[in-house]
């Protein structure tokens, strides 16, 4: 499924202001539990909780080509994140780019990813996925 993005640059600062942090060597995370949550499950076609993911790569990372390969990477490591372990739901959740990231290969950008949300505990839980398909 699609990621659904953060636009507004409000709730980008309100993740770096309010929400728990946990960096790695070439990604940093911040999440937040969001507001609109419900409002956003009742609108999605499956009726599921979604986060809301924004993506910040800055100047400091490169040119425009390092930027966008940087974010590409950290989308495709989010998303298989979120297809083979799972992420829990309704929050905003921003991840941002360190210099690492441009030279790193996307497995290395996963398993940082990965060890963030571990420490944010934001994975979700074996267990219950176990239960759930047995």
């Amino acid at each position: 499924m699609k990621l659904t993005a953060i636009s507004e640059n409000h709730l980008y600062r309100k993740a770096y202001q309010g929400g728990r942090r946990a960096a790695a060597n070439t990604v940093c995370v911040y999440v937040l539990r969001d507001k609109k949550a419900n409002v956003l499950k009742k609108a999605n076609p499956e009726k599921k909780p979604v986060n809301r993911v924004g993506i910040a790569a800055s100047k400091k990372i490169g040119g425009a080509v390092e930027r966008n390969r940087a974010k590409r990477v950290i989308r495709e490591a989010y998303r298989l994140t979120e297809a083979s372990i799972g992420i829990k739901k309704g929050n905003l959740v921003v991840i941002a780019a360190r210099n690492a990231s441009t030279v790193s290969k996307m497995q290395d950008v996963m398993r940082d990813l990965q060890y963030c949300l571990k420490r944010l505990d934001m994975l979700e839980d074996p267990r219950k996925q176990d239960s759930d398909n047995a």
